[in-house]
């Protein structure tokens, strides 16, 4: 399985509802696109203060690299990636291997 995790610094100004709405269509790609399995998300909650500024977060499981690189050039994702990319000042993608 590998893990697609991401960090998203929103742009000021950006409201909670058009950041929960970025988090809908995110989690509305699982079942659509082949092998990406779960989609979690949320704020930074922690006192120890080292987001860098990044403010949300999300873990996507995929069953496998294959799929996992088949998702990046996916039509769903890039349509996904039209409405979120305009609201973010900053994101970090890390992926790894369970």
């Amino acid at each position: 399985m590998i893990r697609h995790f991401g960090m998203f610094k929103f742009k000021e100004g950006i409201s909670d509802k058009q950041i929960e709405e970025c988090f809908t269509v995110m989690k509305q790609m699982v079942g659509k696109i082949p092998g990406l399995l779960d989609m979690e998300h949320g704020p930074y909650e922690s006192a120890e203060g080292l987001n860098d500024g990044f403010t949300h977060g999300f873990i996507m499981t995929f069953d496998s690299a294959e799929s996992r690189d088949a998702y990046l050039p996916h039509p769903i994702h890039e349509q996904v990636k039209e409405l979120v990319i305009p609201q973010l000042e900053r994101v970090v993608v890390f992926d790894f291997n369970v």
